[in-house]
């Protein structure tokens, strides 16, 4: 039941990106283009979306970390992490230049996957290596880390 219920925030999740226009990578691509702005060719029209997914959110989690638990779980996964790393750093970096690049983000690129576009395509296939890439680089470092005893 559990995954049906998942499921189904997850197709109502990825009905909102449509409907929104995040998973048009033109769209995405002029409400990044600040240098628009002049010229009055500029979307502002996600911003309202941005706004509206920061205020469910903010009102979400306050709701929700009242609960002793999750309703799908035993506890609460939340990071406890306070330092500023080059991880930290550079995961942001990359994600914000991959989609000022090329107008996509995870979400809405798997939403777009679903019209078998060739951008859709490239996107999340390079998507995947990077993850497999960056995985494979962690755990290089945790064996190397290990073997060295730091």
């Amino acid at each position: 039941m559990a995954v049906l219920i998942q499921f189904a925030i997850g197709l109502i999740f990825g009905v909102g990106l449509v409907v929104a226009g995040m998973s048009d990578p033109a769209k995405v691509l002029n409400f990044l283009d600040f240098a628009a702005i002049p010229a009055r060719t500029w979307d502002a029209s996600l911003a309202f979306v941005l706004g509206g997914a920061v205020a469910v959110t903010a009102i979400g989690f306050r709701l929700v970390l009242r609960r002793g638990q999750p309703v799908f779980g035993t506890a609460f996964h939340l990071p406890n992490a306070r330092a500023i790393d080059a991880r930290i750093i550079t995961g942001p970096a990359i994600f914000g230049i991959g989609w000022g690049l090329a107008g996509f983000c995870p979400g809405p690129a798997l939403t777009a996957l679903g019209a078998g576009t060739l951008p859709a395509i490239t996107f999340v296939a390079s998507m995947l290596v990077g993850m497999i890439a960056a995985r494979w680089l962690a755990e290089r470092q945790t064996t190397a880390a290990s073997l060295t005893g730091a």
